[in-house]
């Protein structure tokens, strides 16, 4: 993007619906032939630079907010650092923006573009496809798997959220996260895609194309500045309850850009 520019085009990854369920089967070969990969077509969006209002987005309205939001943590690729610095961070600045009785900080992930921090820390590259975490049946299986079968039971039968935190390990560079107005995502679209373990199946919402979406980036971020928005609410009263993100190519990225380095932190908020 370029001075004085509001906005750059770039193609972002969506899903295509064919009417099937996009099934993947991993680490279970035995059941590999019964997969049906999911198809990707590319769309050319506007995506905006949202630092001008960064003040105005929040998760009720927009399912997201920009946060500056300095951390302490001193490596976020040593994971007790992480537990013991960064979730107590997130369970302060969840209760801050959503108003919640009890947050429960149960994971995180890095990603990073970089090949030689991949293969030493096992970490995993950016996503590129429109998506959004959890669906309807599995942020309530998330709850069953993180709490006592009796708790479990007890915070089914009222409000929960699943909310995300994604924040620069170093200064964005290069792919940086574009992330879609909640109120821009119609209530279709949303595709189940499964990932098949012989242990387990995981649920995530790939999306497909409208020309409705509005997408939103901030570019150069910092280790003091972060995203914090919805995957997942219960409350159909409480604004938007999903929403959608991405990694994308920034085409004004700089031929010597550092590759990507983020964290991203997952919470269920309790009320």
């Amino acid at each position: 993007m370029t001075q004085g520019q509001e906005f750059v085009e770039a193609d972002m990854r969506y899903i295509v619906d064919d009417g099937k369920l996009p099934v993947m089967y991993v680490d279970w070969p035995e059941e590999e032939h019964r997969a049906h990969p999911p198809t990707y077509e590319n769309q050319r969006v506007k995506i905006i630079d949202g630092r001008p209002r960064q003040d105005e987005f929040n998760l009720a309205t927009h399912g997201f907010a920009f946060v500056n939001h300095r951390t302490a943590v001193q490596n976020f690729y040593n994971d007790d650092n992480v537990l013991d610095v960064c979730y107590p961070e997130v369970q302060t600045l969840i209760k801050e923006h959503i108003r919640c009785e009890r947050v429960l900080v149960f994971d995180h992930t890095i990603r990073t573009a970089d090949e030689e921090i991949i293969a030493k820390h096992g970490v995993r590259q950016p996503v590129k496809a429109v998506h959004n975490d959890y669906t309807e049946k599995s942020a309530p299986q998330r709850v069953r798997d993180l709490l006592p079968a009796d708790e479990a039971k007890e915070i089914l039968q009222r409000r929960y959220a699943i909310i995300q935190i994604w924040r620069p390990i170093k200064i964005i560079e290069s792919e940086p996260l574009a992330i879609c107005d909640g109120r821009s995502i119609p209530e279709k679209g949303f595709v189940m895609l499964q990932r098949r373990y012989s242990y387990r199946t995981a649920e995530v919402y790939h999306i497909s194309y409208s020309e409705a979406h509005r997408w939103l980036y901030f570019p150069k971020m910092t280790p003091d500045e972060a995203l914090i928005f919805k995957v997942f609410d219960t409350d159909p009263n409480a604004g938007v309850r999903f929403t959608a993100h991405s990694a994308f190519d920034d085409p004004s990225t700089a031929a010597d850009a550092n590759p990507r380095e983020s964290i991203e932190i997952r919470a269920l908020a309790l009320f």
